[in-house]
């Protein structure tokens, strides 16, 4: 589970896996394109014969993009053509070095923002019915993501909604497959990796800002989930 600080496009092209936002799972499936705004907890699985790209629009973007998620299913030849074509010209003009190229990367990710627009509008995605278990999902998760560096476990996130721990968990499980503990973990874990692979911060800093008890809870988590230390993952071993 990860939450970016910038909107992503994911356009799945082949194979078939399942997609979790905001504590909701839905299957996706080829010529599936998923909008995720800033700052939306989410994960998805890829198998062997999956294959998509992701799009990235820049943090504190000032392209016109939806404002919530949207998982639409591209029927159309033309449509989907239409967006891995899109798709491809900002992928060249990334790796041109003629003049003006990445004035052109951008105006063409504003034509996927048209292309979102458009099919928002006029081919509009079945949104999932939530019913009261998975609207309490989607406030944990929605807390968790605001809260997840705090060192509140389960138990105060639940107190914080008005349930029980049992209750929540309960939920979370019949949401998403993943019990109350497993998506703040996750979260907690993958907010570690990328501490570990984009900074120099000590190991004992990284433990204290994600809310750990200490520094060695912290690496016994980490190696727990990813089966490395903390100084391994770092070190690329």
């Amino acid at each position: 589970m990860r939450s970016l600080s910038e909107p992503c496009l994911i356009w799945f092209t082949r194979g078939q896996g399942r997609i979790t936002i905001n504590g909701v799972t839905r299957g996706y499936g080829p010529n599936n394109a998923i909008f995720i705004p800033p700052g939306v907890m989410h994960g998805f699985e890829v198998g062997p014969q999956t294959h998509g790209v992701i799009v990235y629009f820049g943090r504190g973007t000032d392209l016109t993009l939806p404002h919530s998620t949207h998982h639409l299913r591209i029927r159309e030849s033309h449509i989907q053509s239409e967006l891995t074509s899109t798709i491809d010209a900002v992928h060249r003009e990334l790796l041109s070095d003629r003049p003006g190229s990445e004035r052109a990367a951008r105006h063409y990710l504003g034509l996927l923002g048209v292309w979102l627009e458009r099919q928002v509008e006029l081919t509009p995605a079945e949104p999932p019915r939530l019913n009261a278990s998975k609207r309490l999902v989607a406030r944990y998760t929605a807390l968790l993501e605001r809260d997840f560096r705090s060192g509140h476990g389960v138990a105060d996130f639940a107190a914080e909604l008005g349930v029980t721990p049992t209750h929540l968990t309960r939920v979370c499980r019949q949401s998403c497959g993943r019990g109350a503990s497993e998506l703040l973990q996750e979260r907690r874990l993958y907010e570690a990796r990328r501490l570990l692979s984009e900074t120099r911060a000590p190991i004992k800093q990284i433990a204290e800002t994600l809310g750990f008890a200490s520094a060695a809870y912290f690496a016994r988590a980490f190696q727990h989930k990813t089966g490395k230390t903390p100084s391994a993952f770092r070190r690329g071993k």
